[in-house]
């Protein structure tokens, strides 16, 4: 990094923050954003308030108290957050990622504790688990939002201890696709548009969650468990009573509740599992398996094999809904090891596409490593639950300031220039025996994303060429490694 870009980061960090001024009553409380931002963002080994505090020159306390006491407004903070990049870096292809991450704790007074899956150790641990959302727009991907969950049984039966934590009483417990799903609404409010959404089997194995988003009008790809029931050929359904139950209903009333319409037949099909199907549909194994490079890694392309099977999945009343496109994909060199991918796009959308999306699912886990290991999401140090939801919407406003620094430095490109494209080698996500287009236009002609939220992403697209293709999938499937300067390297202060 030369002299000139490090005169630049502190007027280029002194002009982001100024749109963040009228989310803070009071110029005092307004000037620790700006330290504990470029607390996040310098090269010191811990960024936890009294590191930081001590590097600025200012008492811990006080920096403490920017997260805990003083009065700012924390929703208008991730509002002006998410508009901003609605407005700069709008993407006819971007990628919503929703995932989870885990920060582990000793003791049982910080709020949200609890021995459970710590995903960072990969094993039952005491720890705290935040949910979050996720932006990915061609080399570009920032956070967009972040909230603690709230165990049900140790913390949200327990008020007494809810309120010695500072949680408020309108804070209770909710499953984590629940959490999920309003920080996908609110960031559809701000004006962020996702061509699709992705996330695993935790959310995609969550019916009524996939219900909500079809009914925003929003397309996803889901990884979904093993066990996710449906069928590959819509079961019959009974929207009237026979004649002749009518009659015997007439003549001799029957026990019990009345029988409801529309419902499935008495003689019908059960809902098979996707494993099942994977083992036993004649419709399947009728389907060959097809190559695709869906990554390119440091050590060569990663080829997957897929296929594609239409599936009815059960709607709230328990009747067929869909069709939906169901994927199968197995590794090449671990064949035994198949993922199951749920969408709500149209039958006719490419395999290519479905892969795609599927596998950028690796952006969050990138997102969760530099912010954990360069900006200190997992540094803090305070107990209270406003302070931690500060301090995670906080580091977002860190990365996006670092994700726009450094894409304004080298420039927007649609690849990295050591990545196959479409003048070289077969881009990332092609098919290994034939190339197409891989992010068609995905116009909805049955049920799924159908509202009002779906018409600006889905209706009268153009499908791109084959180079902006090619170059987009390129980017979005490079492999989680570094190629530039340490982040810390380029914003030292």
């Amino acid at each position: 990094m030369d002299a000139a870009t490090i005169l630049e980061i502190r007027p280029a960090l002194t002009t982001f923050l100024h749109e963040f001024d009228d989310c803070f009553g009071r110029r005092t409380t307004r000037r620790y954003l700006d330290l504990y931002v470029a607390g996040q963002l310098s090269d010191l080994d811990r960024k936890s308030v009294e590191p930081m505090a001590d590097a600025a020159g200012v008492p811990a306390r006080s920096l403490q108290e920017f997260l805990s006491l003083f009065r700012w407004d924390e929703a208008a903070v991730r509002d002006r957050l998410q508009r901003r990049v609605a407005a700069r870096q709008a993407d006819p292809h971007s990628v919503g990622v929703l995932d989870e991450t885990s920060f582990a704790k000793k003791g049982d007074k910080t709020a949200c504790v609890q021995r459970q899956h710590c995903g960072c150790l990969g094993k039952l641990e005491n720890c705290v688990v935040s949910v979050h959302l996720g932006y990915v727009a061609g080399d570009f991907h920032t956070l967009l939002d972040g909230e603690l969950y709230l165990p049900e049984e140790t913390w949200h039966h327990d008020r007494v201890r809810c309120r010695a934590a500072g949680i408020p009483e309108d804070v209770v417990y909710r499953p984590k696709w629940q959490i999920a799903l309003e920080q996908v609404r609110r960031a559809l409010a701000n004006g962020v548009r996702f061509a699709w959404l992705t996330f695993d089997e935790g959310y995609g194995g969550k019916p009524a969650f996939l219900r909500e988003l079809g009914g925003l009008g929003q397309n996803y790809v889901a990884e979904i468990p093993a066990s996710f029931v449906g069928w590959t050929v819509p079961p019959p359904v009974l929207y009237r009573d026979h004649a002749r139950d009518l009659a015997l209903a007439a003549g001799t009333p029957r026990p019990g509740r009345p029988r409801r319409l529309p419902r499935l037949k008495v003689k019908q099909t059960p809902a098979c599992e996707v494993r099942e199907l994977l083992q036993h549909s004649p419709l399947l194994r009728r389907r060959a398996w097809q190559k695709y490079r869906v990554k390119e890694g440091t050590k060569g392309p990663f080829v997957w094999e897929a296929k594609c099977l239409p599936l009815w999945i059960k709607d709230e009343r328990g009747l067929p809904d869909g069709p939906h496109p169901l994927l199968f994909a197995r590794s090449v060199l671990k064949p035994a090891e198949v993922k199951f991918f749920l969408s709500n796009a149209p039958l006719g959308t490419p395999v290519e596409t479905l892969l795609l999306v599927a596998f950028s699912r690796w952006h969050i886990e990138r997102l969760f490593e530099d912010s954990k290991t360069e900006l200190g999401l997992d540094h803090f140090e305070v107990r209270q639950y406003g302070a931690i939801t500060r301090h995670l919407l906080l580091t977002c406003v860190s990365h996006l300031f670092l994700a726009e620094f450094v894409q304004a430095r080298r420039g927007k490109k649609s690849r990295t220039d050591d990545l196959p494209g479409a003048h070289r080698n077969p881009a990332t996500g092609s098919r290994v025996a034939a190339r197409r287009s891989l992010l068609s236009a995905t116009r909805r002609t049955t049920g799924g994303a159908t509202d009002v939220n779906a018409s600006p992403q889905r209706r009268g697209r153009t499908q791109p060429s084959q180079t902006y293709a090619a170059a987009i999938v390129g980017n979005q499937h490079t492999a989680p490694r570094r190629t530039d300067l340490s982040v810390a390297e380029e914003v030292a202060l």
